[in-house]
């Protein structure tokens, strides 16, 4: 009982922080929607509802209208695996979706909304802003009453040219060496990987939070105030440069999703990853004391 009084007092001093700390940056509450606002947003017209399971799985699965957009149509594997395609890989598959630069997308996925979140990530950077991910994915979208078949929708072709990339968003392994060698104030790395991954080895300085506690155990995303609660538990407030990353950055772009949803907006993504760190010889690499480095750890992403 003590316990979960303490608990719960502590929880209501960081509320309480919460509205008296630091001004957002940004909106809160304006990238992620619930399933039932997803199928009013898609009803009304002008939305493409997009599926960002993989090839198979949506042919197996889906919700009715969705068109299909998987990880693998807006990443490369050069020079490391999942990072972001080029402007013109973008344009062509996002005009094959039948989405034009005006068009509100609106992404889901069965993958704790690691693919519908890289998606709508690099939509953002490419200044697409008109995207929103569907808390809980195809799961949830089903119990609010939308219908799951294997049929494949009729798109249309549209227009879309993708913006200048905005580097403001990204932050590269120079960058992050540099960080390490020599932190900024109000600095914070987050390894979003699973803790068992990040003591077998991790970049020096980071904090590892598992982007996995970002939902609930359905699927969905966790409202917005437990949000600000973990990452405020870690001393990660609207006045850091926040910078993440996890094996690949599919993982990284979840939690990137969660802190912007949450107003945070000085973030930055670590697109090359962890793969991409410990390439390079020259990267240093923390390894907890008693762990033994595995690069091939985990099968995530």
């Amino acid at each position: 009982m003590r316990k979960a009084i303490t608990a719960i007092f502590a929880a209501l001093v960081l509320l309480a922080m919460i509205g008296c700390g630091p001004a957002p940056a940004g909106e809160k509450g304006t990238e992620i929607v619930d399933a039932a606002a997803a199928l009013e947003l898609f009803a009304r017209g002008g939305a493409v509802l997009v599926d960002a399971n993989n090839g198979v799985t949506y042919k197996k699965r889906h919700a009715e209208g969705a068109v299909s957009i998987p990880r693998t149509a807006i990443v490369i594997n050069e020079p490391v695996p999942n990072v972001l395609a080029p402007a013109a890989r973008i344009n062509d598959v996002m005009g094959a979706a039948g989405i034009a630069n005006n068009t509100l997308v609106l992404a889901y996925d069965d993958n704790k909304n690691m693919d519908a979140a890289r998606l709508w990530f690099t939509l953002k950077v490419y200044g697409h802003d008109n995207v929103k991910v569907i808390s809980g994915g195809l799961t949830a979208l089903a119990a609010a009453g939308a219908e799951v078949v294997t049929t494949v929708p009729a798109s249309s072709q549209a227009s879309y040219s993708a913006g200048p990339l905005n580097r403001d968003m990204i932050i590269s392994s120079k960058e992050i060496r540099d960080n390490v060698e020599n932190p900024p104030a109000d600095y914070i790395l987050i390894d979003t990987r699973s803790l068992e991954e990040s003591n077998e080895g991790t970049i020096p300085g980071s904090v590892c939070l598992d982007f996995s506690a970002n939902n609930f155990n359905d699927a969905t995303f966790r409202p917005v105030n437990q949000i600000r609660i973990r990452y405020l538990e870690n001393k990660i407030d609207y006045d850091n440069e926040v910078a993440m990353y996890c094996k690949t950055s599919i993982r990284g772009a979840q939690t990137y999703l969660v802190l912007y949803n949450a107003g945070y907006r000085n973030l930055k993504l670590y697109d090359g990853a962890w793969v991409e760190w410990t390439a390079n010889p020259m990267n240093p690499v923390y390894i907890p004391e008693g762990a033994a480095l595995n690069l091939d750890a985990a099968d995530q992403s």
